[in-house]
């Protein structure tokens, strides 16, 4: 199983960026999709997750501005993120439950700058 990721790059505070991550391979089901992000000298932190049926979950400093959503059929997993600001700036990974084993992307970088 792979995740790949496209999306990120510069914007500008309270910009917008788009991100996906299509999940290919021997997949049965995915169970969750969402994406993580990390700043160098932090820990990995949750962003947004989203079940199959389409139940989600924010972090606190994103919700109102980061709207996850995921294609079933395409095994893909989107992030829309709006009004950006520098702290958001993060490497952004991709996640996934297939099977119970967890899968990650390897990363897009998002920098929100003036």
């Amino acid at each position: 199983v792979q995740l790949q990721a496209c999306g990120g790059g510069f914007v500008q505070p309270g910009g917008s960026l788009g991100l996906s991550c299509a999940a290919s391979g021997s997949i049965f089901a995915i169970n969750f999709m969402g994406w993580y992000r990390q700043v160098p000298g932090k820990q990995r932190e949750l962003v947004a997750l989203i079940t199959s049926d389409g139940g989600t979950t924010y972090a606190e400093s994103v919700k109102g501005r980061f709207t996850i959503s995921r294609d079933n059929a395409k095994n893909t997993v989107y992030l829309q993120m709006n009004s950006l600001t520098p702290e958001d700036t993060a490497v952004y990974y991709c996640y996934a439950d297939i099977g119970r084993a967890n899968y990650w992307g390897q990363g897009t970088l998002v920098t929100v700058s003036s």
